[in-house]
């Protein structure tokens, strides 16, 4: 948790975000400082900045400085603003030219354990190295390898080249990167709408903006980070797409966006509702905890991970995945097989009676499941894995007939089971959101769970018994570090033997 300042009566309880951008005279950093400002004051939050300028222009640095923060809630005490930046205490440095990355490197500004550094690679040479007798050019490989070393994230590339490239000026350029590192929690249309109502070169700026933003999506560190792609075509499609661009951060977008069509695709556009109001709240969890300093690298994983878990490979997804007709055109592809030729296909599948059940109305499938006399009866009747000649009428059909209920979906035990297990993994997550780093590992630990049948069974298992661990050692300083163990050891065998070795260790030295 950051440290508690406080200044006569007045206790500062929510840190704000601190910017610094520096920049020579004639780069746009005032532009950029004032686009910066707007996007803020739309998304809502306070903003307070100053400029130190430099000697005159083109020879002096000038720094502009911001801290932005969320409105406190009524009753609460007000942000306290600082003026200038504090080496060592800086969230995001926005560097207008290689060289002087590198001084704010040097001046404490750029720091490994919370600054995420955006700057241009492109050179602006100084009156020192000008007026050198021999080469007076300092060494910009070694600046790139500070910045790589000393920031928390880097997005650095040549934004003046990009500039050029599409008539705009280095700040649009500047502009989108800010938005694509995720350093800041607003989404990509404030950005955009912050240009527009500054009502200068807006197209070029927007041109800039577009291009820069791009760039940083494969110039910048951040896991997961997936490119937008085609446009939704449907109305539903369409409000869902909307209100992604408008609630979350934009350099999360394409993973949510991605996420949206897996669960459409699972179950239909109300379920995928329900998947980004779970995860705006998981992203006001990771904004309260100062979360935009590290890429909302919390709200990366759970966005993913969720729409994984909440897309779970039951008999009827299973069903319907297998009877899709691109999937017997991919087989064919597969095999080579000639237009007029006819291709078999035999699907081997285990059910267990707990699916049987799992698929059934949730309290006829649960009164059916823990029925030890029924169950005596049939179990049997799924011990073994049976075959499905999916190219034939009555196997094809078999399958189609499950794939149906999938408007029933809601109604199974097996959703009523799974939408429990989510909600815990998530208050488990909210529980920890003190410490990020163990955050970001309860979350990462969901790739455990998937598949389906034994196999499922299985990754539950090892979920369970780490979740079990972590609930146990809740206090422990190392327990991120632990459950990042414990998830590897689990996903080295499907056994769990190397899991279990982890645990017995790590239990004995707790």
């Amino acid at each position: 948790m950051p440290s508690k300042r406080v200044t006569g009566e007045v206790q500062r309880t929510h840190r704000p975000l601190s910017i610094a951008i520096v920049a020579l005279g004639g780069q746009g950093g005032g532009v950029l400082a004032d686009w910066i400002v707007a996007t803020a004051e739309l998304f809502g939050w306070l903003v307070q900045t100053t400029s130190v300028p430099g000697v005159a222009q083109r020879t002096g640095t000038t720094v502009y400085y911001g801290e932005i923060c969320p409105r406190p809630a009524v009753g609460k005490a007000e942000p306290l603003f600082a003026l200038m930046p504090i080496p060592g205490d800086v969230d995001v440095v926005i560097a207008a030219e290689l060289m002087e990355a590198g001084r704010a490197v040097v001046r404490g500004f750029v720091t490994p354990d919370r600054t995420t550094l955006v700057a241009s690679t492109h050179r602006i040479y100084g009156i020192i190295e000008k007026s050198a007798l021999g080469d007076g050019t300092a060494d910009s490989n070694a600046v790139l390898a500070a910045l790589r070393s000393e920031a928390r994230h880097l997005v650095c590339f040549d934004m003046e080249a990009v500039a050029a490239e599409t008539g705009s000026v280095i700040s649009s350029v500047l502009f989108g990167a800010i938005a694509a590192s995720g350093a800041l929690p607003f989404p990509r249309a404030l950005y955009e709408q912050a240009i527009r109502d500054g009502g200068v070169a807006v197209k070029a700026n927007l041109d800039g903006f577009a291009a820069g933003f791009d760039r940083a999506l494969k110039h910048g560190p951040l896991a997961g980070v997936i490119p937008l792609g085609a446009p939704p075509t449907t109305a539903g499609g369409k409000r869902l797409d909307a209100r992604v661009r408008s609630a979350f951060p934009a350099h999360l977008h394409g993973l949510i966006v991605e996420g949206v069509r897996r669960l459409i695709d699972f179950q239909d556009a109300a379920y995928a509702e329900f998947y980004l109001e779970r995860l705006a709240e998981v992203l006001k969890w990771d904004t309260g905890a100062r979360g935009a300093g590290q890429g909302f690298a919390l709200s990366a994983s759970v966005a993913r991970y969720l729409a994984l878990w909440m897309s779970y490979e039951d008999t009827i997804r299973v069903a319907d995945l297998k009877t899709r007709r691109r999937r017997f055109n991919r087989l064919r592809q597969e095999i080579g097989a000639e237009p007029e030729q006819i291709v078999y296909v035999s699907e081997f599948m285990h059910p267990r009676f707990q699916e049987l059940c799992e698929t059934l109305p949730a309290k006829f499938g649960e009164w059916l499941l823990h029925n030890r006399t029924i169950a005596r009866f049939m179990g049997p009747l799924f011990h073994h894995g049976r075959r499905f000649n999916t190219t034939g009428f009555s196997g094809f059909f078999a399958l189609y007939a499950v794939a149906a209920l999938r408007r029933f979906r809601r109604a199974t035990l097996r959703y009523r089971v799974e939408q429990a297990r989510i909600d815990a993994w998530l208050t488990r997550i909210r529980a920890a959101i003190d410490n990020y780093g163990l955050a970001v590992e309860l979350s990462e630990c969901q790739r455990l769970v998937k598949g389906y049948s034994d196999s499922h069974e299985r990754g539950l298992r090892n979920f369970d018994a780490i979740m079990r661990f972590a609930d146990r050692e809740h206090s422990h300083p190392d327990l991120a570090a632990h459950i990042c163990r414990l998830r590897s050891a689990a996903l080295a065998d499907e056994d769990g033997l190397q899991l279990t070795t982890a645990l017995r260790e790590l239990s004995s030295i707790a």
